[in-house]
């Protein structure tokens, strides 16, 4: 993960890989038959550990409102405690999904996460507190967008605004911002 994160597919080496992991390169190429397998095996393992860390979150038992704002901040501070995520799905972004496509794994896996939302939603309609016709990808995708450009982009846009956005106090007020925003557009 660290190789792959640091470097991307291209620029990675096996030979490193093998080193860092303190095992021979022929046992790589024994469990994963080829790099691009490899890769495909530390995006999937990525993405079963944030799906691994939502569901420890437990937002079926919030009401409607805490779970929304749970999930905005852990979506969030997840990007901000795993930039080696931001960094794999950046390069697998690059190669248009080709590894990711091959995955037997990766819609079962977010599944869940769907389910989770649109309960939410369902909930938070029949509550009255969330609007009707929201989309629970579309959703979701305008939450992981609102931590995952922070992120990938902090140092730019530090530069950019002659602001430290990777403070403490900075992501703090991001976070607060991603929320209002996400439960304003979810207002009925």
């Amino acid at each position: 993960t660290t190789e792959f994160a640091a470097k991307g597919l291209a620029g990675s080496r096996v030979e490193e890989i093998a080193r860092r992991a303190c095992i021979n390169k022929r046992m790589l190429y024994h469990y994963f038959g080829n790099k691009e397998a490899l890769w495909l095996a530390v995006l999937e393992q990525a993405y079963r550990h944030i799906r691994a860390e939502e569901q420890k979150l437990d937002i079926a038992h919030l009401s409607p409102v805490e779970g929304m704002r749970r999930l905005i901040e852990f979506t969030i501070g997840y990007n901000h405690a795993h930039p080696e995520f931001i960094r794999l799905l950046l390069g697998e972004n690059m190669n248009r999904a080709r590894f990711l496509r091959r995955s037997s794994q990766i819609r079962e896996l977010h599944t869940g996460l769907l389910d989770v939302i649109s309960d939410l939603l369902t909930r938070g309609r029949r509550a009255g507190v969330f609007r009707k016709g929201v989309d629970p990808a579309e959703l979701y995708i305008t939450i992981a967008a609102l931590g995952f450009f922070y992120f990938s982009n902090v140092y730019t846009l530090s530069t950019i605004f002659a602001r430290n956005f990777n403070s403490t106090g900075a992501r703090e007020q991001h976070i607060e911002h991603a929320i209002k925003v996400v439960l304003g557009y979810l207002r009925p």
